[in-house]
């Protein structure tokens, strides 16, 4: 594990080395030895909402957002986390940064359980993942300054005016925005601009891993393929990992290394990128694909598309079995009794479906 929890920029943050984190060990929070190309892993995590006691003291349902999730992610590599709407995608990384409490399971990064980390540990953790927001607009306050946004996490980890000053500038100008532009609000500028300082704001502490929720959704065509050009151009400059939560296969497509189908709390499949989208194993999964459109008229009137009927089960009261087996056209009675575990098909590809 690394000695530092901060690493100085190679431009010089001037950072006092008090102000420094002391690193958290393995042995320190019973962690164990992990592979050195894994940063970060998802062990069975769970993540289930309850809204309490109604009326009369009825209990009210409990909400699936998320159901045995597992999954491990490469330092320098990007995980596509995709699916449908409710699917528990952004849950997933809402548990994964802290932002949620786990019910059950296991986050371990560099082999240490983070989800036991409380207090400064947590806090030592937070600056080695960040998150990019899926809306611009409302992840900046907008009574500061885009230049205060950006220092916000320098000045809560102990920098120094002066550094934080000089730091905002360089993240301003890695992201490719006038430094300049930090004197002004975030409704001042345009809406790629604001993902941008979202970006900047999320690479100030230097993490390891960030999780981007859908951070191209609320874009234009044009300005989407800028921020993740932008987003690609930062790994392989920096080495960070990227947890890339969307619903746009085409764009999952060109920044993933891997990519994992969830469906209704649980992974269905997980498999290198161009594999998954060359030949999907899953019916969801090639559900999916097919309804991406061809550009070509022609060709999309003759291909053969599977069209999912019924709408997406309530996750409060999910189905027995197989989650997909109400809205599966090869379902058979097993796959309504038995639920299927996610399990390895080939190597690197995992698949939980009775019928592969």
């Amino acid at each position: 594990m690394s000695e530092t929890i901060i690493r100085i920029p190679s431009s010089g943050s001037g950072v006092p080395a008090t102000q420094l984190f002391e690193p958290f060990t393995l042995a320190q929070f019973g962690g164990e030895a992990a592979d050195p190309t894994t940063v970060l892993e998802a062990r069975d995590l769970v993540k289930h909402f309850s809204s309490g006691r109604g009326f009369l003291g009825r209990k009210r349902h409990v909400v699936h957002a998320v159901d045995g999730v597992s999954f491990k992610l490469s330092r320098g590599r990007t995980l596509g986390l995709v699916g449908e709407s409710g699917c528990g995608k952004t849950t997933t990384g809402r548990v994964i940064l802290g932002l949620e409490e786990p019910t059950a399971g296991e986050i371990r990064f560099d082999g240490v359980d983070v989800t036991r980390l409380r207090g400064a540990e947590a806090k030592r953790y937070r600056n080695r993942v960040q998150m990019v927001f899926q809306d611009p607009s409302a992840s900046l306050d907008p009574k500061m300054r885009v230049g205060e946004s950006v220092a916000e996490p320098l000045f809560l980890h102990g920098w120094e005016a002066g550094a934080r000053a000089e730091r905002v500038a360089n993240l301003l100008d890695r992201v490719g925005l006038d430094p300049s532009l930090g004197s002004r609000y975030a409704h001042q500028l345009s809406g790629g601009q604001r993902q941008r300082v979202g970006i900047a704001r999320a690479l100030a502490l230097e993490p390891e891993v960030i999780i981007a929720d859908e951070p191209t959704s609320a874009l234009d065509v044009s300005v989407r393929a800028q921020v993740i050009n932008l987003l690609k151009d930062l790994q392989a400059e920096l080495g960070v990992a990227y947890v890339f939560i969307s619903h746009d296969l085409s764009t999952v497509r060109y920044v993933s290394d891997e990519v994992a189908v969830m469906y209704l709390g649980q992974i269905v499949e997980r498999a290198p990128s161009e594999e998954l989208f060359s030949q999907p194993l899953h019916p969801y999964t090639q559900a999916l694909l097919d309804a991406v459109p061809i550009p070509d008229p022609r060709a999309e009137a003759q291909r053969h598309v599977m069209l999912l009927e019924g709408d997406v089960p309530d996750p409060a009261a999910p189905p027995s079995g197989c989650r997909f087996h109400t809205r599966c056209p090869f379902a058979t009675a097993d796959c309504a009794a038995i639920e299927p575990v996610l399990r390895a098909v080939a190597p690197g590809r995992e698949v939980a479906c009775h019928m592969v």
